[in-house]
């Protein structure tokens, strides 16, 4: 719940004081997916969870079982089949979740190569988020979070542009193939 700060301002000679509420034991998990296909508008679609068994040393993150919704979800919203390309979250690569891939025709999944955070889109989502919606906001309760985390999502979600230069910044580049789109790294990439 600390605000990421991205400027502030006090009088002349006074040092500048942010107070912020203490630190929450209160836990939040996100997932995104930055959908593009070649001819069409990129989406975003997440899904955010607030965690409220956080004494009870419950989990502190989503579970397979909500991947594996959020998956179902996009192919039902994005009406096709889906190339999922995934970071190495060891819940996208649970035994469990590996299985439901391989049972479903309609997704493929790759995983990108190990600490490489500057290929995932979905990160600068989170960047952007972080430095527009989240900046100099001290909230007040966990609930103020969740709102403005949905409401810089939903802000997001409806600016393809900001979609489109996550997966810019990447330097991927989304071809189209016989078999489907499918995402070319750069010419000086090595993976």
């Amino acid at each position: 719940m600390t605000p990421p700060t991205s400027r502030t301002w006090s009088r002349r000679g006074t040092t500048p004081v942010i107070r912020v509420r203490g630190r929450s034991q209160r836990r939040f998990s996100s997932a995104a997916l930055c959908c593009h296909k070649p001819g069409e508008r990129s989406r975003l679609i997440y899904r955010l969870k607030r965690h409220t068994d956080h004494k009870s040393g419950g989990r502190k993150c989503f579970a397979w079982t909500e991947y594996r919704d959020l998956l179902i979800a996009a192919h039902q919203q994005l009406g096709g089949p889906i190339i999922l390309i995934w970071d190495n979250l060891n819940v996208h690569k649970e035994r469990r979740m590996k299985a439901f891939i391989d049972a479903q025709d309609w997704l493929t999944a790759y995983h990108l190569p190990s600490y490489a955070p500057d290929l995932n889109p979905v990160e600068g989502i989170w960047s952007i988020l972080r430095r527009t919606s989240q900046a100099n906001t001290a909230f007040t309760d966990p609930s103020h979070l969740m709102r403005r985390l949905r409401h810089g999502l939903r802000q997001i979600q409806y600016r393809s542009d900001i979609i489109n230069g996550c997966l810019t910044a990447t330097g991927l580049i989304l071809r189209s193939g016989s078999d489907g789109p499918y995402c070319e790294p750069p010419q000086h990439a090595l993976l």
